[in-house]
């Protein structure tokens, strides 16, 4: 109908196809369609064996019933299900074979192949994989992206143990949606575990996220629906389900012995939020101290509390549009944000605090120390504030630090930190593109053994530290910087 070449649908009924729930949902009103002469009279039970409900996705050959609104995962008695799977598998082998030699020539031919680059005169491959646009899910693809690039976070995940409901001749073949164990529960876990395991193979020029996707809808009601979300929102909420489907079993093996068999991950560097340490608050988890101080009686109270991520205000006297060019005014950098973050501040009247000893609301000032700096810090910057009736962005550039961002005089007790655990290295930057949170589009940088690469969806590309350096971050996740082994203190 639409002309789509993209996530075609395969009707299993009558063999028609159409484009998926990603694109238009024409394969939607296809079954939609051939719902309306069933609505004037009473249903039989030959007329609901012919209703057009079952499709397929040619790309990723998992299986959807519109009627349950779900995807599928069991077969006929006859196996018909998996041989269309083998069928459009034996097609797709086909067309490949014979286009083999087409393409292998373009390639050898061709100075500007995007998948290769030369690097000391020799050329090796790009190994990068983008991820395909499901219909404005860059802001999911940026996450993914930066999160991908995380070392010791991804390949705990690339080591879990894998849910594995393909069996007979399907097993070992090219991977389709598979659901996780349940005919009703979805493991957001064992999604992103795959989705993970299929960047960085350089065996396809982009990935599509769907069964992840449809995961995010099933947990995240927030997200549902193809309009443009905030990347920080969805990073939060991923990282929290993460957490707690981590806290409990995975697989058959519980969260604690796979934690356990994670050397890197050591009992001292966990960090607890909402119950049990997983994996994600052991390297996104760190601890601020917040203190309140009563101006009228000078009572002082201390909280504690455990943090994923830092949220920077850009100072107000740095919100005015202008370019990292433009030599007027001073320059906003990140220790400017977070000094505004860290620095003493008095509470308005509209956040006076119940001081104890007065027995009522008064006047007080607020700080934050860091009591424990995580091994990956992510922060936020606040780009989007409200007005009176709009959701405004700041389009301040913000310069940061590529190496070296130093957090020692934020911390609480800085004399109890070594000369290097303090330091931090950027690996990913999360940019968006645009005036409003509600549009535009995002796009990552990260740092993947030395290179640059930037990720815009499905395309990815080498870039280099200036272009990263000069991008208006939205938020940024720094490494903690590892000594060098030998190294003693003097």
């Amino acid at each position: 109908v639409c002309r789509s070449n993209k996530s075609p649908w395969v009707c299993l009924t009558c063999s028609s196809v159409h484009c998926g729930r990603y694109v238009n949902g024409h394969a939607k009103k296809h079954y939609e369609d051939a719902q309306i002469p069933m609505t004037n009279h009473k249903k039989t039970e030959k007329q609901e064996k012919v209703q057009h409900t079952v499709c397929m996705d040619c790309s990723s050959y998992s299986t959807y019933c519109y009627r349950c609104d779900d995807f599928v995962v069991n077969d006929t008695k006859l196996g018909l299900v998996q041989k269309v799977r083998e069928h459009l598998q034996n097609l797709e082998n086909s067309a490949f074979t014979s286009d083999r030699h087409r393409k292998r020539k373009l390639l050898e031919n061709s100075s500007l192949n995007s998948k290769l680059l030369k690097v000391n005169g020799s050329t090796t491959a790009l190994c990068a994989t983008g991820l395909r646009n499901l219909g404005n899910t860059c802001f999911m693809n940026a996450i993914l992206q930066s999160l991908s690039n995380i070392q010791q976070f991804c390949c705990y995940f690339k080591e879990l143990p894998a849910v594995e409901l393909r069996n007979g001749k399907t097993a070992g073949r090219r991977t389709y949606h598979t659901r996780s164990q349940g005919d009703n529960n979805v493991s957001l876990v064992e999604e992103f575990r795959k989705t993970l395991c299929a960047l960085w193979q350089g065996s396809q020029t982009a990935f599509s996220p769907e069964s992840l996707f449809y995961v995010v809808w099933k947990i995240m009601p927030n997200f549902r629906g193809y309009q443009q979300q905030d990347a920080h929102e969805f990073m939060r909420y991923l990282l929290d389900h993460l957490h707690l489907e981590l806290q409990g079993g995975f697989n058959g093996v519980s969260r604690s012995v796979i934690l356990q068999e994670n050397s890197n991950l050591s009992a001292s560097s966990k960090c607890c939020i909402n119950g049990a340490s997983t994996v994600v608050t052991a390297i996104f988890g760190g601890i601020l101290q917040n203190e309140v101080n009563c101006l009228i009686c000078g009572t002082e109270s201390r909280k504690f509390d455990p943090f994923l991520d830092l949220s920077l205000d850009i100072p107000s006297q740095f919100r005015n549009k202008r370019t990292k060019n433009q030599e007027s005014g001073p320059m906003c950098t990140l220790r400017d944000c977070l000094r505004s973050f860290t620095d003493l501040e008095e509470l308005d009247e509209t956040e006076l605090y119940m001081c104890h000893k007065c027995k009522k609301k008064q006047k007080s000032t607020k700080k934050f120390w860091i009591q424990k700096l995580p091994k990956v810090l992510c922060l936020h910057l606040k780009r989007f504030h409200w007005t009176a009736y709009l959701r405004n962005k700041v389009d301040t550039y913000v310069e940061f630090p590529l190496r070296g961002l130093d957090m020692k005089c934020y911390l609480l007790e800085p004399e109890n930190s070594g000369p290097e655990s303090c330091l931090y290295d950027l690996v990913a930057v999360v940019v968006h593109h645009g005036s409003g949170v509600g549009s535009g589009h995002y796009t990552a940088y990260a740092a993947h053994e030395g290179r640059w690469f930037h990720f815009n969806d499905s395309t990815v590309t080498l870039t280099d530290e200036e272009t990263v350096g000069k991008a208006k971050a939205y938020i940024l996740f720094y490494v903690e910087r590892q000594a060098k082994p030998g190294a003693e203190k003097l």
